[in-house]
C-alpha cells in the first residue's frame, strides 16, 4: 500500500515542499498536494495566526469551526520538512485546551487520529483542493475532526459509566447538585457544590441528563447557563 511522505529539505531555504504518496521501495507514485513556496511560507504562516486571533476575539467565531479550520490552513501550508501531522495535532490538544476541550488528557486523539488515517488523508486531501485559491471544500475535513472528537468523547463517557454506578459516585453527586438547582446555573456553580469533580466529568453529566430531557442550556461561552427541566 502506498504511504505518505514529504520531499525533503529545509523549509528555512528554498526548497518547496509536497505532500507525495509513495511506494514501498520509496519511490513516488504521486503528488497530493504541492505547498506553498518555501518563500511565502512565513508570510503565510503569520497571516494563519492573525485570522485565528481575529476568528476567535473580535468575531466570536465558534471554537470547534476556527480550530479545525486553522489546522487545516496548516496543514496545507505545510511550513516543516518533516513532522507537520505531529505538530498539527500537537496544536489540536493547545488550542482546543484553550477553550476547555480536555478530553485530549484522557483518550489519545493521537492515537484515534492513527487509527483513523485513511479516513484522515483522504478528507485533508478533498479538502486541500483548491485551498490556494480559497476555493476548496472545507466540509470533508471538518465532518472527520469531529467524528474524531465524538468518538474520543465517547470513549470518556464509557470510561465513566463503569466506574460511576455506585452509591456516592461523582456522577450521582453531580445529578444530585444539579436537581437542587431552582434557577438558571453556570458550571462554576457545579464545580463549588462538587470540589472533588473535574470539569470534564460536570459537562459529560450535564450533557448526558440534557440528551435525556432533564436539563437545558441557553447563552454561550462563559455567559452560558443551564436550568432544569421539571414538570
Amino acid at each position: 500500500m502506498p504511504r505518505l511522505g514529504n520531499t525533503k529539505g529545509s523549509r528555512n531555504c528554498s526548497a518547496d515542499n509536497e505532500i507525495v504518496e509513495k511506494h514501498s521501495d520509496g519511490s513516488v507514485a504521486r503528488v497530493r498536494f504541492k505547498a506553498i513556496s518555501a518563500i511565502e511560507t512565513p508570510q503565510a504562516m503569520e497571516t494563519m495566526a492573525a485570522n485565528y486571533v481575529a476568528a476567535i476575539e473580535q468575531h466570536d467565531r465558534e471554537p470547534l469551526l476556527v480550530v479545525p479550520l486553522t489546522l487545516l490552513d496548516f496543514l496545507c501550508i505545510h511550513p516543516f520538512s518533516d513532522g507537520n501531522g505531529r505538530v498539527s495535532r500537537l496544536l489540536t490538544l493547545m488550542l482546543l485546551y484553550q477553550f476547555g476541550y480536555d478530553v485530549g488528557r484522557y483518550i489519545s486523539l493521537e492515537r484515534i487520529f492513527e487509527e483513523s488515517k485513511e479516513s484522515y488523508y483522504e478528507n485533508l486531501e478533498i479538502s486541500s483542493r483548491g485551498w490556494h485559491d480559497a476555493k476548496h471544500n472545507v466540509h470533508p475535513w471538518l465532518n472527520y475532526f469531529w467524528g474524531v472528537l465524538l468518538r474520543a468523547y465517547k470513549e470518556v463517557e464509557e470510561r465513566v459509566g463503569k466506574i460511576s454506578t455506585g452509591k456516592g459516585s461523582k456522577t450521582e453527586q453531580i445529578r444530585a447538585a444539579i436537581k437542587r438547582k431552582m434557577i438558571p446555573f453556570a458550571i462554576s456553580d457545579l464545580e463549588y457544590d462538587c470540589p472533588a469533580v473535574s470539569r470534564d466529568m460536570i459537562r459529560l453529566v450535564l450533557r448526558q441528563m440534557r440528551s435525556e430531557d432533564l436539563v437545558g442550556s441557553e447563552g454561550r461561552g462563559p455567559a452560558s447557563r443551564w436550568f432544569n427541566k421539571r414538570s
